[in-house]
């Protein structure tokens, strides 16, 4: 009959019948330490203590992910870039503006409308119909990032399209320009500086969005992947300016472009270190080959 169990251990023991916590088996109790069984014990410590218990190994049900895998195509990457592009361009445009350097304001203005529109793009075709971004403009809900993130994208959409127009305006000859088209050029300026104005939400609601989900490595990353996503952003609209821009205007771009690589660079290496065993996905097979 087995003895009593309480609180501080076994009630009563049997002497010399103890299990000893991490030997191999066999009633060690009664050798004492010049006995052939102490010197075997010692011999044995010697090499290393061997215990009875494996290393736990970290397993899921039949070999079945624990989370499924997000169903995204390569649409949403494309989606998730453009949009930043387009947010960091539009910064770039309303300063360019505001400082007197029109090449670099009508590279930000129409590299802004290329990237929303290759974005938006990108978003339906994962979606599978218009009518389902649509459909999402029909409630506000605070609580849901992509409903925030919908309404974002459409008051970002509004005036980065009428800066660009305006920008196109202006290259037209005069005698094009009849009618309300002769308003276009003035309504430059405000639609772009709102467009600079609503980029950076544009730029980081994505990590927002990207965080909010299931994905252990991911959702572990939320506060520093929006830093991750503006900062990327701002280094990828810096380096367009500075391909199609003269480089007696590319200073806010040669600045924005560094000064983007470095906040991206630094929230990353942050957000690794908070992610915990998370982040190990991170550095390994094709997602560590890319990183």
């Amino acid at each position: 009959m087995s003895p009593a169990v309480g609180r501080s251990g076994p009630v009563d023991p049997a002497p010399g019948r103890e299990a000893t916590p991490g030997s191999q088996g066999g009633n060690d109790a009664p050798d004492g330490p010049e006995s052939p069984g102490g010197r075997k014990r010692r011999r044995r410590g010697a090499r290393g203590e061997q215990t009875m218990v494996p290393e736990a190994e970290f397993t899921s049900y039949y070999g079945r992910p624990i989370v499924k895998p997000a169903p995204w195509e390569v649409d949403i990457p494309a989606y998730l870039f453009a949009g930043g592009l387009a947010a960091g361009s539009s910064l770039l445009a309303a300063g360019a503006d505001l400082t007197g350097r029109p090449a670099l304001r009508r590279t930000g203005r129409l590299s802004a409308l290329a990237a929303l529109s290759f974005s938006l793009g990108a978003l339906v075709h994962d979606l599978g119909r218009p009518a389902r971004f649509l459909n999402m403009l029909r409630t506000v809900k605070l609580t849901s990032p992509m409903s925030v993130g919908t309404w974002i994208l459409s008051a970002y959409g509004g005036p980065a399209g009428v800066a660009a127009v305006a920008e196109i305006a202006e290259m037209l000859p005069r005698t094009v320009l009849r009618g309300p088209l002769r308003l276009l050029p003035a309504a430059g300026r405000p639609a772009g500086v709102l467009a600079g104005v609503l980029a950076p939400p544009v730029a980081a609601y994505t990590a927002v969005l990207l965080s909010d989900t299931a994905t252990p490595s991911w959702h572990e990353a939320y506060r520093e992947l929006p830093f991750v996503f503006v900062g990327s952003a701002a280094a990828a609209a810096g380096g367009l300016g500075l391909l199609a821009v003269p480089t007696s205007q590319t200073g806010p771009a040669r600045r924005m472009a560094v000064g983007g690589a470095v906040v991206e660079m630094l929230a990353e290496r942050q957000m690794e270190r908070s992610m915990g065993i998370t982040a190990e996905p991170l550095h390994q097979g094709k997602a560590g080959n890319l990183m």
